[in-house]
């Protein structure tokens, strides 16, 4: 069975993987001549590292290798600092580093290591790769909010995506990234803003993506074959690259994938005297109100102090994108319609029932779901407000998730109203954002690959549906469940049929493919391990029926193609206002 081979063959990662919540100080690092026998070696830059080959994958992981400074003392709460030392020995790169200081279920629930001391960067290869292989390079972003998660995450191993690509005969190098998160890398304020130290958890990527610039090609890989790819606030990632600095390419990549999230974040862009209180509540508690640079001042708060501060009910460090004439110039919605993004092949998509995860439950009532609907826009006008509830009837049958036949049953938590509240949720928050990208890349001639997942996973009720977050397990192939059945994540392959299996395959194929060919129809639809699907093709999104790929594994075939007018009048509505009236 695949999956009892994926355990055995992935049983050093789940070691590596082992937590102990600790929040811990700086790390050390060692060099030494006596490399292991038969372990990967690599000469980068700065210095040599050897890592862990695992033979049933025949791959080579190189873990946990810093790029850059570690963001300690003087270097808290700064702009990401370039590695300034070199040696002569090597180092170890064989085990994850701890995770990023976050809040969060994946933090906190699974008990994950976590230290300031983060910003580091994995590699997983085919071995044997020639140095002049010049493989693809899959850059992955983690989701989590701004405030949660890591790259240690074995949900996010990218050891089955690379052992894919080398079996459809398209290799590639699956790469993977901390930054900072939470109050520790988007924190917000007048302060902050005049110091320049903005949106450091997007800094933090920019110069991991310089770092595969600059050291790639050491592994094989090919520097001018990078494609950036996230999920959620991964996604939101990868989209403000796309117009980070106004749309200005620096070649960092060549193509993006982007699953639940895009350029156009779903967080209101906050002017910085807005957030000042917030700031000033944060000064305050870590005792640095009294000096003249309360930045400085924070530098100096121990670590346990700040993170408690970070984490407490009465200051906001959530992760926020913030519109900091730097990094981002205007929001993601001006920036996308007017065509000041990199122009480079994009893959995007959304899943079927995203809103069950951003609706608002309980709602009962029209009065109800109006009034909801101030809770997530303050600013909407009465006459605004209508319209959304008009555009967005109480019709259980246009709502979502399909998987529910009519409303939830009297006295339910989610309420009469679910349904309405969750098809709205999701437009506001994921749906429309894609649809306006994708219209944007079809407008300014840049291929786009839209797609929409509809798969009802293991574990997840009627009530919710494909929700966010499902897809991944599938990009990723991850059938052996790598990483769930725990205290937040259900095996969503378990008890499945075999179907499933080859949905994964499928869509890890057509990622794969798009990483090598910046199409993701080779091999995809026609393999040994899916369904031949010969007469499918995934469209470029746009022209006179703009279209998106359905993967559902209740249809023949997997996949299927649709065109992309689900709730047309409603996104429209919102899309032509999303900038001025929702702030996106």
């Amino acid at each position: 069975m695949v999956a009892s081979l994926l355990s055995r063959s992935l049983m050093l990662l789940n070691i590596l993987t082992s937590t102990s919540a600790a929040v811990l100080g700086k790390r050390t690092y060692v060099e030494t001549d006596n490399v292991p026998k038969g372990a990967p070696t690599v000469s980068l830059k700065n210095g040599s590292y050897y890592g862990v080959y695992n033979s049933n994958y025949n791959q080579d992981y190189f873990l946990g290798i810093p790029y850059t400074q570690p963001p300690l003392g003087e270097l808290r709460l700064q702009v990401p600092q370039s590695l300034n030392e070199t040696w002569t020995g090597t180092r170890n790169a064989t085990q994850y580093s701890p995770e990023c200081i976050g809040y969060g279920s994946d933090t906190w629930v699974l008990g994950n290591d976590i230290s300031e001391d983060c910003l580091t960067i994995n590699v997983v290869r085919p071995s044997n790769v020639a140095a002049d292989a010049k493989l693809p390079i899959l850059f992955w972003i983690h989701g989590g909010g701004f405030s949660d998660g890591g790259s240690r995450d074995p949900r996010y191993n990218q050891s089955f995506l690379v052992q894919r690509s080398v079996e459809i005969g398209k290799p590639i190098i699956g790469v993977s990234v901390n930054y900072r998160l939470s109050g520790w890398g988007f924190l917000w304020g007048e302060e902050v803003a005049t110091a320049g130290v903005t949106n450091l958890g997007f800094r933090d990527q920019r110069l991991a993506l310089h770092w595969v610039q600059e050291n790639i090609a050491a592994f094989g890989g090919d520097p001018s074959k990078v494609t950036i790819h996230g999920e959620s606030a991964g996604a939101m990632s990868v989209g403000t690259h796309l117009v980070a600095y106004g749309g200005r390419n620096d070649g960092l990549f060549r193509a993006g994938i982007a699953q639940s999230g895009g350029p156009i974040t779903p967080s209101y862009y906050i002017n910085a005297s807005a957030w000042e209180p917030n700031y000033q509540n944060i000064v305050a508690r870590a005792g640095c109100s009294s000096v003249s640079d309360t930045l400085a001042c924070l530098r100096t708060v121990p670590t346990e102090q700040l993170n408690t501060i970070f984490n407490s009910s009465d200051v906001t460090s959530t992760g926020i994108v913030v519109i900091d004439g730097d990094i981002l110039t205007e929001s993601g919605t001006k920036l996308t319609k007017n065509g000041n993004f990199v122009q480079v092949p994009f893959l995007i998509g959304t899943n079927f029932d995203e809103g069950t995860t951003f609706g608002i439950a309980g709602i009962n009532t029209t009065e109800e779901f109006k009034e909801s609907l101030l809770s997530s826009a303050p600013s909407l006008t009465e006459e605004v407000v209508d319209k959304v509830a008009e555009l967005y009837p109480d019709v259980p049958s246009l709502g979502i998730p399909s998987t529910l036949k009519g409303r939830p049953p009297a006295g339910s938590p989610y309420g009469a109203q679910w349904k309405r509240s969750a098809a709205y949720g999701g437009d506001l928050t994921m749906h429309t954002g894609r649809r306006i990208t994708t219209e944007a890349w079809a407008q300014y001639g840049v291929p786009a690959y839209s797609y929409h997942f509809d798969v009802l996973v293991h574990g997840v009720s009627e009530y919710i549906g494909s929700t966010h977050f499902q897809e991944v397990a599938f990009v990723f192939s991850n059938t052996a469940g790598q990483g769930y059945e725990n205290a937040v994540a259900v095996d969503p392959f378990a008890n499945e049929p075999a179907t499933f299996d080859e949905l994964a395959s499928i869509m890890s194929t057509a990622w794969i493919s798009f990483v090598n060919d910046l199409d993701p129809n080779s091999n995809a639809f026609s393999h040994k391990k899916g369904i031949n699907k010969e007469g499918l093709r995934w469209p470029v999104y746009g022209g006179k029926n703009p279209s998106n790929i359905v993967f559902n594994v209740n249809m023949t075939g997997l996949a299927y193609v649709e065109p992309d007018t689900f709730r047309a009048d409603a996104i429209a509505y919102m899309a032509d206002k999303f900038d001025g009236v929702w702030g996106r």
